[in-house]
């Protein structure tokens, strides 16, 4: 399994919407772009994922920009994974062979405890909600 660089900037994007989300602080895309680092044009087509994925919203004008569809503890990893990605660890149907069923049962397990898991973290625990974290050494 590979993380996209579509689904990190989607995790880093959606962390910085959910700073901004108990202000309801709109985002705009040039400030996006530039806060996490995403190439705007990359960024706009993302977000249409997003809102299409029900976790972004979008208003419209010269006031206007993106935020969070629901509350950051509300919105999971996995939430996140589906939207960009679509399902986890998605299956071939080549099960044939001696082996074939048991590595189906095997990446079967594997995608229920990565579901489990992704479910676990939410865009509240996610976000970083100070300016700096620090580091121990």
């Amino acid at each position: 399994m590979k993380i996209t660089v579509k689904l990190e900037y989607a995790c880093r994007i959606l962390c910085e919407l959910a700073r901004r989300h108990s202000r309801g602080e709109l985002a705009r895309i040039e400030e996006l772009a530039k806060i996490e680092e995403v190439p705007a044009n990359f960024l706009a087509q993302l977000l249409g994922e997003l809102k299409s994925g029900g976790l972004v919203v979008s208003k419209r004008g010269v006031q206007g920009g993106f935020l969070l569809a629901r509350a950051p503890d509300r919105i999971t990893l996995r939430d996140i994974i589906k939207a960009t990605e679509g399902e986890l660890l998605e299956l071939s149907g080549n099960h044939g062979g001696r082996s074939g069923r048991r590595m189906r049962q095997v990446w079967t397990e594997l995608r229920q405890l990565v579901a489990e898991r992704a479910g676990s973290y939410t865009l509240e625990s996610l976000s970083v909600h100070r300016e700096a974290e620090m580091y121990h050494i």
